[in-house]
């Protein structure tokens, strides 16, 4: 029996919302305000949201369950299974002390702290955003940050603040592609208009990082980086969007930042050299002697392991190369009680929609975290960790994350109760029903999207038909809103769970994930405020107005 979801299960508009929001408020404020250890925060917002799909929305106690299951297995794989293997591949390069050398390189290259945010939080990021996605940026950047001296707290921060830029077109262009599966609405045209949106904030983003670790006269000191960071990495960004599509935007933008970067640094340095944690100006000389010291043979060992890193994941995330590999193994499951046993309504979806399938994927082969797993064994071989190593720090590696995983998969069955009994959908109609101003809070509608999900991909699975239909329903451009699904979703990418457990676990500061909530907090509300009032302008005010790709 197909069970349809209810927007309204309780009879009043404003009472059934502020049910819904229940679970993601409870969450939210346990992490940052009460002090409760993440994965007890996770398994709490799960049980109230599982309280809240049987009781208030009517949901069938196997369906929620179902959604539940299959939301934990997908949080341990694909997703848990990046961070697993990322951090077995950073366990190697320490037990090596090649992560020193490889600290000291990039010193050299770049010496300043602020200018290190730019070029390995936000250019290199991207550049791994546009292959990999699935949180494997931020745990790459994070664990960079942390070798180079800087604090748990502004590694964890700035990777996720500067994790945003990409974020719309992720790993080769997916989030754009499903929203077309989803809503109808043609790839390219998204691209194009997303491409008119997010290079704004790809040239505001390396400015606003700095600022947020260093303040406005520490950001002064690195303008010509930040404005080369920026500037390099939108002009291709507005380009290969608009020109090409959404499938290699990150990979060459994020190529031609980083690029741009380390051109720009064999001819510029910042007047005042600031180490990671501000000690006394004369450590820079100290730190100078130090990185000189490094021989060039350990230097190029110490980036053996991120090279192979860098060219596995470029091959793995090539569809041709995944699409061999699933055909040789890659199983599905119908998930028990919720597979084609749930149907989205009006206005949310068009009417007699297809029940929501629910499969579990098994493709071990192509999955990304099986890439950097391989990435792992063959560094350990060329930079000479004995194979007999090996278990034992694989072994230790998973007692580290295992609350983290624990956590991930908490959310994700978090994220997947709201979606399939409808608790997303009452919040996305209470927003999108504000009039005038939708495309305002249509805008933020996707930055709702990920913080529940972690997933700018599935923000739009769960809002791109609303967006279309709202947009069709009060004449607004339905690419513009549904490009706005995409890029107001990246500035919630820094706030939800799954990233910010990502980024402690990669940084080993693990039970402090509230703090990194309330530090990037701010930063969230304001982009995506930021990225609202863009989107109302394209939509209502010329010469905006121009900017905006027409539909067919």
């Amino acid at each position: 029996m197909i069970w349809q979801q209810n927007y309204d299960p309780l009879g009043l508009p404003w009472l059934s919302t502020v049910v819904a929001a229940l679970p993601v408020v409870l969450l939210l404020t346990s992490i940052a305000f009460l002090g409760i250890r993440i994965h007890f925060a996770a398994l709490l917002g799960l049980g109230v949201a599982l309280g809240v799909a049987v009781t208030a929305y009517r949901m069938p106690v196997t369906a929620a369950f179902g959604a539940a299951g299959y939301g934990a297995a997908f949080g341990l794989f694909p997703i848990g299974w990046i961070v697993l293997n990322i951090l077995f591949l950073y366990q190697i390069t320490l037990r090596r002390g090649l992560f020193d050398v490889l600290r000291r390189s990039l010193a050299g290259v770049a010496p300043d702290p602020r200018v290190q945010v730019l070029l390995v939080a936000f250019a290199f990021g991207a550049f791994i955003e546009g292959m990999a996605g699935f949180g494997t940026p931020v745990a790459i950047t994070a664990a960079i940050l942390i070798q180079l001296g800087f604090r748990p707290l502004h590694a964890c921060g700035l990777a996720l603040i500067a994790n945003t830029a990409p974020v719309a077109f992720g790993s080769l262009g997916i989030p754009i592609t499903t929203l077309e599966q989803v809503a109808g609405l043609d790839a390219r045209k998204v691209s194009a208009m997303v491409g008119r949106q997010l290079p704004f904030f790809s040239l505001l983003i390396p400015f606003w990082v700095v600022w947020a670790f260093a303040g406005w006269r520490g950001m002064l000191g690195v303008w010509p980086a930040a404005l080369t960071a920026g500037a390099s990495f939108a002009v291709p960004q507005f380009l290969v969007s608009n020109l090409h599509g959404p499938w290699l935007v990150d990979i060459i933008a994020g190529g031609c930042s980083i690029g741009a970067l380390v051109i720009l640094l064999k001819f510029w340095r910042p007047r005042e050299i600031w180490p990671a944690n501000r000690p006394p100006p004369q450590e820079g000389a100290a730190r100078a002697a130090e990185i000189a010291a490094s021989s060039r043979p350990d230097v190029a060992l110490a980036w053996v392991p991120w090279g192979i890193l860098t060219a596995l994941l470029l091959l793995w995330g090539t569809p041709p190369f995944k699409a061999a590999l699933d055909r040789l193994a890659a199983p599905k499951f119908a998930v028990p009680g919720i597979h084609l046993a749930v149907q989205r309504m009006p206005p949310v979806a068009p009417t007699g929609v297809k029940p929501e399938s629910a499969e579990f994927k098994l493709n071990f082969l192509s999955a990304t975290g099986t890439g950097i797993l391989l990435a792992a064994i063959l560094a350990a071989a060329v930079i000479g960790v004995r194979p007999r190593e090996w278990p034992r720090l694989y072994l230790a590696t998973l007692g580290k994350v295992r609350f983290s995983l624990l956590t991930i998969a908490a959310m994700l069955a978090l994220g997947n109760v709201t979606k399939y009994c409808g608790i997303d959908a009452t919040l996305g109609l209470a927003l999108a029903g504000t009039g005038a101003w939708y495309p305002f809070f249509g805008t933020l509608l996707g930055w709702v999207g990920v913080a529940l999900t972690g997933s700018d991909t599935a923000s739009n699975v769960l809002f791109g038909s609303l967006q279309r239909i709202t947009a069709e329903q009060t004449g607004v451009s339905p690419i513009l809103m549904g490009a706005a699904n995409s890029s107001g979703g990246v500035m919630g990418k820094m706030i939800d769970a799954q990233s910010i457990v990502v980024a402690s676990t990669a940084t080993q500061w693990f039970g402090h994930e509230g703090a990194i909530l309330r530090y990037v907090f701010f930063h969230s509300v304001a982009l995506a405020g930021l990225m609202g009032l863009l989107v109302f302008l394209q939509a209502r005010v010329p010469p905006f107005t121009q900017m905006v790709v027409q539909s067919p």
